[in-house]
Order: structure tokens, then sequence, then C-alpha cells
């Protein structure tokens, strides 16, 4: 074989697969090879042939918040649904991420049916709200599988769509990556639920990114789940869900757990610092943030969560080492996933502004109402030593999200849900929180559904009809 890197025309052999009697060839069989012309740099990979499967009406990519409701509601609805997720668990930052708290969650329908099945397990901490509560991470996980099982969604983990294709204007097939290969799916209708935009990036969407064209985007953090020798102890640190009478405030609890971990020689990464009552002695911790990190780059994410992890690990030593309440502290477990709080805002039909904050907006294709405030968290180390989180003065006034803002613009076929929807930068840090991110997959769920059973696209049915469809299915009052 030729020396390639001494090539002056730089050829690389590309061999191509070939289907044997209509059956794919298992990876790493070839039958024909070819000289094909590359630059130094580059690698041409040579066109072959998938194994395409359609049966599906909806598919979901992504499998949080919002991906697993908007799977479970359209198959309610009467669609088959396919639904793919890159981790190991439904859930997403839920469980993945180990987020540890649910935000904006006093909603009907899906959010109202998950507080009332974490409930009858015992898996949402002692609260009287229902609107923000702890939860225990691992149940929610086999009561998200046993909802999609129960549903008739067909899930498949450890699969990423790669690539997306378009006759026209329309989406008609995604591929996959997974260990079983690269595979092909078609559908009438998708449901983008990622978080990060990265099917309607492949699909050619416009979309935003931060604050402007690129980040400074919102911090990203690692969570843990931590085991304490007795929680009473620290009281005065963690927030629970029932506090005691005359019990310092949760502002008052950041401030005493940062000046703690500042005592032991380690200013922490979020100054917010924060640790939240899941049951027993088990707490999760938010204790970190990695600034500036742009959320399609792998090996970023990849820096990030190891500097996070380590960050996290020396935290907790250094709390240890005070003994005390602080004796026996270790850490259960941390996030698979480094959570991400901003990623690509695909451009939909409408965007959300500060504006529809401000005044409070309604709107006749409202799918969900959100009340969440705006939450943005500081972008740069430096800005953390001063304040955490960014003082705005907009008084966010309950506001609606609409159909048109999780449809996409440039391309036929292809809804969003969760927090790439279509809006700007100050409005994506109130409705980020993953109620929120619940109700919008519930909404694009039931259009998707509708749609695909009735061979139209998903801006053609109406909201009103996903209203009425959602009623008959006992999923909102009548």
């Amino acid at each position: 074989m030729s020396d390639l890197n001494s090539s002056s025309d730089f050829k690389r052999r590309a061999f191509l697969r070939a289907a044997l009697s209509g059956a794919i060839l298992p990876t790493g069989l070839t039958l024909a090879a070819e000289e094909v012309d590359a630059k130094p740099g580059v690698f041409q990979e040579p066109a072959h042939e998938l194994p395409l499967v359609q049966d599906a009406d909806v598919i979901v990519c992504g499998a949080g918040p919002a991906g697993v409701t908007a799977a479970i509601t359209a198959a309610r609805a009467g669609a088959r649904v396919r639904l793919f997720e890159w981790r190991g668990c439904l859930g997403g930052v839920w469980t993945a991420g180990l987020l540890g708290y649910f935000l904006d969650f006093n909603k009907p329908g899906f959010a109202k049916e998950l507080r009332d099945q974490l409930d009858a397990r015992g898996a949402r901490a002692n609260s009287t709200s229902t609107s923000r509560f702890c939860y225990d991470p691992e149940a929610l996980k086999q009561l998200l599988e046993e909802l999609c099982v129960e549903a008739g969604v067909k899930f498949q983990l450890h699969t990423r769509v790669a690539a997306a294709f378009k006759e026209g204007r329309r989406l008609t097939t995604i591929v996959t990556e997974s260990k079983s290969g690269r595979q092909a799916w078609t559908a009438p209708v998708f449901i983008d639920a990622t978080g990060d935009g990265d099917l309607g990036a492949q699909a050619g969407c416009q979309f935003e990114i931060g604050e402007a064209k690129e980040c400074p985007c919102q911090p990203m953090s690692l969570n843990a789940l931590l085991m304490v020798k007795d929680v009473e102890q620290l009281r005065e640190f963690v927030r629970f869900g029932v506090p005691k009478p005359g019990e310092n405030k949760d502002a008052d609890k950041k401030k005493l757990i940062k000046d703690t971990i500042a005592s032991t020689g380690h200013f922490p990464s979020y100054a917010g610092a924060t640790l939240w009552h899941v049951h027993g002695n088990l707490v999760f911790a938010m204790f970190n943030h990695e600034y500036g990190i742009k959320p399609w780059d792998a090996a970023e994410i990849t820096a990030a969560t190891v500097r996070a992890r380590a960050e996290m690990h020396k935290m907790i030593n250094g709390l240890r080492s005070l003994g005390g309440a602080w004796e026996g502290l270790q850490i259960v477990a941390t996030a698979e996933q480094i959570g991400v709080r901003d990623g690509r805002r695909i451009v939909g039909r409408y965007v959300v502004k500060q504006d529809d904050l401000v005044v409070g907006a309604r709107h006749e294709d409202g799918v969900t109402r959100a009340t969440f405030s705006v939450d943005v968290h500081a972008t740069t180390a430096d800005h953390n030593k001063k304040a955490p989180i960014h003082a705005t003065k907009i008084k966010v006034k309950p506001y609606d999200i609409p159909l048109r803002a999780m449809i996409a613009a440039d391309v036929d076929g292809l809804m969003m849900a969760g927090r790439c929807i279509s809006g700007d930068f100050i409005s994506h840090s109130s409705y980020r929180v993953t109620g929120n991110a619940v109700g919008m997959g519930e909404g694009a769920g039931v259009v998707a559904a509708l749609a695909a059973k009735s061979k139209r696209l998903p801006h053609e049915v109406t909201w009103s009809e996903g209203e009425q469809k959602l009623v008959a299915m006992g999923q909102r009052a009548s």
C-alpha cells in the first residue's frame, strides 16, 4: 500500500458497501473498492445503503421531559410512535442529568399525572408545592419506562440522531447511529426534543444561540446525589419541601453553602450552590458552573464534564474535612450528563420574545402557560464572584407559549418541544424549565398525532383540535 501521508495527490481508498440478496452487509464486510480524490484532512465517506424502517406515524428525537411527554401523548392519541434517546435511560436532565428539582410544574394534564404517580410511589420529596419539588430519580426512570410501554411507544436507548433528509421542504427521513450501526427511519411527522435542536439543525433549519449568533451561552452544571450523616444537622444548608417555622431562607442557605465551601480554600464556580432534600439522608447538589461551552461541541463538553466532576469531588472532600455535620459526606453519583441550559433555538413560525413575558401574552394557539421568572446565570467566572445570577428588572406575567413557536419555519413536518423551541435569549431563560417542557411536549405530541393520522402537516392542524383531543383523552378538563 502506498504511503498516503507522502502522496502528493493525497488519495484515500474508499470501500463501498453493497447489498447482497437485498440485505445490508454487516459492518466491516466489503465487496468493492474504488479510488476517490480527497483533500488533506478530509475523509470522503462512501455512499452505502442503510436498512430503512417505515413503521411510525411520529418520530420523537430526545427522551427528556419534553420528548418523553410528546411520545406518550402522541401514542395515547392513536399514533404509532418511535422515540430515540442517546443516553441509557428515559428522562434526560431529570434522570441522566440529576437535575433534582421540578419547576413551573403546577399544570394540568401529564404534569399532574406525573405528580400523582410519583406521590403514589412515595417518590416525590415531602412538599406542599405542586409547582416546585424534589423527586427520586431512580423511581422516575422506572415510571417513565412503564408509561411508555403502557402507551405502546417503541423507544430505543443508546441511539443518537445523526442526519436528516428532506424532499423539497418536507422532512422525510432521519438516520440514527447506535451499536446497531446506522439505520434510517421515515415518518410523516418528526419532533425535535433534543434540547439542543440537533434534529432541526441537521434538517437545515435556521437557529439562534446564546445572546447573539454564538455564545456567550448560559453555563452548564454537573449535578450530583450526596449522602449525608444526618440531614437534620444540615437543615440550615439544605432546602426542604416543608421548611420548619423560623427556618432560614433559601437565599441564606445558598450563601452559607458558598461561604462554607470557600472556607476550605476553594471558591465554587457557582456562587449560588444549592442542596435539596430528596428523602432520608439523600440530597441533590448543584455546586458548579462551566462557562462559555458550546453545547454542540463534544470535545468542549467532555472537557467541561471532566473539570466539573473534579471540582465537585474537590468541594465534597473539602466539606467532609470540616467534620461535624459534614462528617461522612460522600458522593453517591455524579450526573451521567452535564446539565445544559442554553442550546440552539430553532426558528419557528412565531418567536417568543421578552415582550411576551412582560405583557403576559395570550394566544389562541397557546399550548401551555409559563409562569417562571427570567433566570440568567452568570456567563463568566468573574461575574459569578459578583453575582451568580444576572439581576434583571424584567417582571414576568404568566404568558402563553403558542403552537406556532413549536413548528419549524424552514422545514415542513418538523415540530419542536422543550428548550429548543423558537424564542429569544430572555424568554428562553424563563420557558426552559421542565414544567414548561412537559406542557410543550404534550401539545406537540397531540398535534403531531392528529397531523399524521389525517395526512396533514402540523401547521395545518389547529390548536383547538389539539385541545379537544386532549379533553377526549382525559388530559384536559372539558
